[in-house]
């Protein structure tokens, strides 16, 4: 059993379903030459997907193209079903700053043939998660910064303010279709400047100055 790692906490808390969005930014649908679509596309991690901060993704031999995808996370803390938009928050355990990381080859064969994408994005080590910061009256979710550096070099720059769905209405769309649970993590999807990873790379993300994430790629 994988248990969040909470900053100023020794609370234990397992991991449960990892529920990842897609195409939430504008930039980035137009970047993998998509829509952003009216209603948030959902996929499922599996939990043996996380990793945290320090150690390594691993680069699987099925594929020849893995990409990095930095996400604000959002921790569930309490059980809801149909909750409604104006009451979303009051679920909202903490944040934290992710990776999504994808095979691409992978998931390109799959959408071009219709296929499911859990292979592309459910390899072991292939969510990268950082410490969890509670939630709080002073956190907005919505106007915070994402930055991905690899190797020291900027891939990727932007602010949660330019999702495609707000935090609540995203919490409120997903428990219409599955409970949410203590321990869920919903994963909000990335913005433009995803790309690929390579042996021997360094990777930081940071979600504004709330949390930060430190991994390195290795071969299989």
């Amino acid at each position: 059993m994988t248990t969040y790692r909470i900053v100023n906490s020794q609370e234990h808390i397992p991991i449960g379903k990892v529920i990842c969005l897609a195409r939430t930014y504008h930039k980035h649908a137009q970047e993998m030459q998509s829509e952003v679509p009216a209603e948030p596309i959902l996929f499922l991690k599996p939990e043996s997907s996380i990793i945290f901060s320090h150690q390594s993704i691993i680069l699987p031999k099925m594929s020849t193209s893995v990409h990095y995808e930095i996400e604000l996370g959002i921790v569930i803390g309490k059980q809801g079903k149909h909750i409604p938009e104006h009451k979303a928050m009051d679920y909202v355990f903490g944040y934290v700053v992710a990776l999504d990381v994808t095979a691409r080859d992978i998931q390109t064969v799959a959408k071009k043939k219709g296929w499911p994408w859990s292979i592309a994005k459910g390899f072991d080590t292939f969510a990268p998660i950082s410490d969890v910061v509670l939630a709080s009256p002073d956190i907005d979710p919505h106007h915070e910064q994402l930055i991905l550096t690899v190797n020291g070099s900027i891939k990727q720059q932007s602010n949660t303010k330019y999702l495609s769905h707000s935090i609540p209405a995203i919490l409120s769309f997903i428990s219409q279709v599955m409970t949410l649970k203590r321990g869920d993590l919903i994963l909000t999807g990335t913005p433009e400047g995803v790309g690929e990873l390579h042996d021997g790379d360094t990777i930081e993300a940071k979600l504004g100055n709330l949390c930060s994430l430190v991994v390195t790629v290795k071969k299989q």
